[in-house]
């Protein structure tokens, strides 16, 4: 089987599907191709590739491919290089209907890797816990770099300097990676989640959780979330929450706000008000600003200062840790090659399978996920 990986060409993207780990992997049983950069804002050059056992190619043979290794949808110019029937395997935004239905018009059986379910048998394989403890960590870094202050305390002969007080907003991957990375430098951190079973592993961490009282039985189940991910509370919850959080934000000096839930707008968790309450030169990181944001004065791309207070609106932080975030996603790629791979080394799709079934978009023509 000739499997191809071709440079991805969304601006800002600097990952790549494959390592030559990787490829070495697939080279011992499969032709691998590879375009010629496609490692290269990953540090990766053509040479290791080469020595991994791949073949340098162009653009059109990389595509050629049976399957197509990505990590961002094809675009129009790339799905017309595909021929009918290619296997395609990436993050390709299951929600973007119209891309998808493209892809299927095209012919191709496309994966989203998005979708693989929060399951045991999964977790290898699941990408958007890979590169959000990759964001964890790097939004932690680039507060820091942005706070005008020392993280840890400080004592030294000029005076003491205190700790910074980071808060962190939404404790799933991203949000224990950047508790964790907080408190390696030294800050003091509070978190908060509407999911109650992450208190546990918040203090096991070291940091203090903020806990908003369930009044009803309804707010108690839909706290427990679906699938690993948060679900919509009641506006009730979130006003008691918002009101919490003002008071906690007053005392930050870095907040990080990870709270997503896939194919919904992000919900808003630090207003204006709040802003113009906290001290100047505080810092906010908002990773979910790609879908709106947890603060509406992030803006997208850029760093702002709204009210005194630095507002990092930087997208897709993985990207900014091109050659770890390239190295844990081509593990998770591979892992989900072994389940469509069989042991004759041909591609058998198993749509029965818990995982091809979440995660196959389009095949033969038709789309699979609406």
């Amino acid at each position: 089987m000739r499997i191809g990986i071709p440079v991805e060409t969304r601006p800002g993207e600097t990952r790549v599907a494959a390592t030559p780990e990787t490829v070495k992997k697939l080279a011992a049983k499969h032709q691998v191709v590879v375009q010629s950069g496609a490692g290269m804002p990953a540090s990766v050059t053509d040479d290791a590739y080469a020595a991994a056992g791949a073949q340098i190619v162009g653009m059109a043979e990389a595509y050629a491919a049976d399957v197509v290794l990505k990590v961002r949808a094809p675009n129009a110019d790339e799905r017309g290089l595909m021929k009918a029937g290619t296997v395609v395997i990436g993050m390709l935004n299951p929600f973007d209907s119209a891309n998808i239905a493209a892809m299927a018009a095209a012919g191709l059986q496309a994966f989203a890797l998005e979708a693989v379910p929060r399951i045991t048998r999964a977790q290898s394989m699941d990408v958007l816990s890979s590169q959000a403890n990759i964001a964890g960590y790097k939004a932690v870094m680039m507060a820091a770099n942005t706070y005008q202050r020392f993280m840890p305390m400080l004592m030294t002969a000029a005076g003491t300097v205190k700790a910074a007080r980071v808060l962190i907003m939404g404790v799933g991957v991203a949000g224990l990676q950047a508790i964790a990375t907080a408190k390696r430098l030294g800050a003091v951190i509070e978190a908060s989640d509407v999911r109650p079973p992450v208190k546990e592993q918040v203090e096991s961490l070291g940091a203090k959780f903020i806990d908003v009282p369930f009044l009803t039985e309804e707010e108690k189940e839909i706290a427990k979330g679906v699938g690993g991910y948060a679900r919509p509370m009641p506006a009730d919850w979130m006003r008691r929450q918002a009101e919490l959080v003002h008071e906690r934000a007053k005392l930050a000096d870095i907040i990080i706000t990870t709270a997503l839930i896939p194919g919904r707008p992000a919900p808003t968790l630090i207003s204006e008000e709040t802003v113009k309450a906290m001290k100047p030169g505080s810092v906010i990181v908002d990773l979910a600003v790609s879908q709106g944001g947890n603060c509406p004065l992030s803006e997208l791309g850029k760093t702002v200062v709204k009210h005194g207070v630095y507002i990092v609106g930087e997208p897709d932080l993985a990207t900014l840790v091109a050659a770890d975030a390239s190295a844990l996603y081509a593990r998770n790629v591979l892992d989900f090659l072994k389940l469509i791979i069989d042991k004759e080394d041909k591609l058998v799709i198993d749509r029965e399978d818990e995982i091809i079934k979440a995660t196959l978009v389009c095949a033969g023509g038709d789309v699979l996920r609406k």
